[in-house]
């Protein structure tokens, strides 16, 4: 009677053990290699990156001209911010926060490159993968600011010979415009398609020409941005990383027609080293 009694009650632990073990995890440390697709489709998760326990707090030691790459790269944008006008001259510029409205596919995912080791310390040269993203972010005042979320030919260096908790890279990337070449605004007006100029003579004599010739004539214009992206977890075993990033990066321009701002982007990054 009394070993039944304790493997009942064994086995009651054991159960509210593992409730309380699943409604405490967090949603977003969920490894999607153990989801089927039906578990992914529509959630979001898609969106996230992969994440690594606290435990993970190994170093990779790199060798001096050997051959490196990062590969399976994601920055996951978790907050947004647009700088904004002072309302005092004697103030700077800050940086609003806004409500990202691209909500499943915000994220770069599978990005790769070279990381070279030099005399300087460590250097990555992006390559490629899905290294771009459009996002449009709404401010609390109602306006909606649009831009391409890029890592795009990103050159970033970062001190020492390994790949540590305190690990931290700074460079520069391409940002592509938001607009194609063929695309259409409410005129009809577009790079290489559509008519040249909407508003007749009439108006070009009252506003002026050179006032108008900004959104009459489309241009694709390249910008350009900074990156820094810190490692705060290591995975010696397996090589994979972890941590966060943030960039500030010129919003969409509308091909020449409107007024540039800066973005800011933050959220978690992760990536797996292997010798090439």
């Amino acid at each position: 009677m009394r070993s039944l009694l304790r493997t009942t009650v064994a086995l009651c632990l054991a159960a509210c053990l593992a409730l309380l073990t699943a409604c405490s995890g967090d949603a977003k440390s969920i490894d999607r290699a153990d989801l089927t697709y039906d578990d992914i489709h529509n959630t979001g998760l898609a969106n996230d990156c992969f994440s690594l326990p606290e435990s993970a707090r190994g170093s990779i030691s790199l060798t001096a001209g050997g051959k490196y790459s990062l590969q399976e790269m994601c920055f996951h944008p978790s907050t947004v911010a647009v700088k904004g006008e002072p309302t005092n001259k004697r103030q700077e510029a800050q940086f609003v926060e806004g409500r990202i409205l691209t909500r499943y596919t915000s994220s770069l995912d599978s990005v790769y490159g070279d990381l070279a080791v030099t005399d300087s310390g460590l250097e990555f040269k992006e390559k490629g993968g899905i290294d771009f993203q459009p996002i449009t972010v709404l401010l609390p005042g109602g306006e909606e600011i649009p831009f391409t979320f890029s890592s795009k030919q990103l050159l970033a260096t970062a001190d020492g010979a390994a790949i540590t908790t305190s690990t931290d890279f700074n460079g520069e990337y391409r940002t592509p415009s938001y607009r194609t070449s063929n695309f259409l605004d409410p005129k009809g007006r577009a790079l290489t398609t559509g008519v040249g100029y909407a508003q007749g003579l009439v108006a070009a004599q009252d506003i002026g020409e050179d006032e108008l010739n900004s959104e009459n004539v489309k241009r694709y214009i390249d910008g350009t941005g900074t990156m820094s992206f810190s490692i705060t977890r290591v995975d010696a075993e397996t090589g994979e990383f972890a941590g966060v990033f943030t960039a500030v990066q010129p919003s969409d321009s509308d091909m020449g027609g409107r007024e540039v701002v800066d973005v800011q982007v933050s959220g978690e990054l992760y990536g797996r080293l292997e010798q090439a």
